[in-house]
């Protein structure tokens, strides 16, 4: 007899995706408060993370180190999720789903005290890659829950609450700093206070059902760059949707002040473009699940896209209508969080088990490669050719993720045809 918390699925209409990890329905109070439990625990820990790490980037330029080491050690916690992507897969089948958060969360808790109480940015720098490394398992392992326990009629709902939730950590970090003070020596207990809640709030997630990929004998699942490999040729348009989505959702808002003050705008008017763009990735990512349940999830792909590129467009027209860009950079911000998001509502659509960690995995390590190629090759088109390099740059971005969204649309209603 199986656990009465699921049982499962073995309806003959499941889709080859899934063979390799049964689809397996759980009880609703199961779902709820795995839930409850993701949700809580991710605010927590990300708030304090969004707190922490601009209290040691201000510490460092304090000290006097130029913005170039400042940049190279912001760039470690990337460069720790770049690296771990690929294995996540391998972790999350070793340790399963709970183990996975629990244990992508309990790492950086104990990176940050130890940066905390050793007075060293080299020793600092290391312990934030290490930390990276556990938040891309923590970014995966929460993403692909998350789609898994939401129930299928609201999958759109919930993966667009979590991706809000997320984006307000953003807000909400920085606003509790400077709260408190970035001078107060209380800071950084209170940003481990909120990790560390984090991590007996990843408590609250109970035991999942969980298949082993050695387990599977139809060999459709595979784990690391094996997996990423199979997860890109199933759905390669969807990795362009996350690398869109990351590059003007991400990228493009750290130069988004130097674009603003490139324009002509003073240094508020262009801080607060930052905050435009912030705006739009937190409030529209629930609205647009909803929709996503609603109507077809790839008109709305479709319409996001084409918004991203109608931005880029009106750009010119910006240089002497602040409010203009504003709109741009919100406009920026919500359809290219929108893209992410509805990418992973497709994934989760698509898959479950390991497929779906693999396909998530993806999908992360795409939106991070977008928002990690935005600003370098932004900053060089503004340096070389500012007139219409950075333009061009984001139109080119921006008219090849909507081509192939319609390209992919076309193809699929002509194997309906067939």
């Amino acid at each position: 007899m199986q656990p009465a918390a699921y049982k499962q699925n073995t309806s003959p209409l499941m889709n080859s995706s899934n063979l390799a990890a049964p689809s397996m329905v759980l009880a609703p109070t199961t779902r709820r408060r795995g839930l409850w439990g993701i949700f809580v625990s991710t605010f927590l820990e990300l708030a304090g993370y969004f707190m922490f790490g601009p209290l040691l980037v201000l510490t460092l330029s304090g000290r006097g180190f130029g913005p170039d080491v400042v940049g190279l050690f912001t760039a470690s916690v990337w460069a720790g999720v770049l690296v771990a992507t690929p294995f996540a897969s391998h972790w999350v089948d070793q340790l399963g789903k709970r183990q996975s958060l629990i244990v992508s969360a309990a790492v950086p808790f104990a990176a940050f005290v130890v940066i905390a109480l050793v007075d060293s940015p080299w020793v600092w720098a290391g312990l934030y890659f290490v930390a990276g490394i556990a938040s891309s398992l923590r970014w995966i392992a929460a993403e692909a829950t998350v789609a898994e326990l939401a129930p299928p009629e609201r999958r759109g709902r919930f993966v667009g609450l979590f991706e809000t939730m997320v984006g307000a950590t953003f807000v909400v970090g920085p606003a509790l700093l400077a709260w408190i003070g970035t001078g107060n020596p209380l800071a950084p207990w209170v940003a481990l206070a909120l990790i560390g809640a984090g991590l007996l709030a990843t408590y609250l997630v109970p035991e999942l059902p969980h298949v082993h990929a050695a387990d599977t004998h139809d060999g459709h699942h595979h784990l690391g760059l094996r997996g990423i490999l199979t997860a890109v040729k199933a759905a390669p348009v969807i990795m362009i949707a996350g690398f869109v989505g990351g590059f003007f959702e991400s990228g493009i808002t750290s130069l988004l002040p130097v674009y603003g003050l490139a324009l002509g705008f003073t240094a508020a008017a262009a801080a607060l473009l930052v905050s435009a763009s912030g705006l739009g990735s937190s409030l529209m990512m629930w609205p647009l699940g909803e929709l996503a349940d609603r109507v077809s999830r790839r008109a709305v792909f479709i319409t996001c896209a084409a918004l991203t590129l109608a931005g880029t467009l009106l750009l010119p027209l910006a240089a002497g209508t602040t409010w203009l860009a504003w709109v741009i950079a919100f406009v920026w911000g919500s359809a290219g969080g929108a893209l992410y998001t509805l990418a992973m509502i497709e994934i989760g659509t698509r898959n479950t088990g390991t497929a779906l960690v693999s396909s998530t995995s993806v999908l992360v390590l795409s939106y991070t490669f977008g928002g990690m190629l935005a600003p370098a090759l932004g900053g060089l088109m503004l340096k070389w050719a500012p007139q219409w390099g950075f333009t061009g740059l984001l139109g080119l971005v921006a008219a090849g993720g909507l081509l192939a969204l319609i390209a992919d649309q076309s193809m699929r209603r002509g194997r309906v045809a067939r």
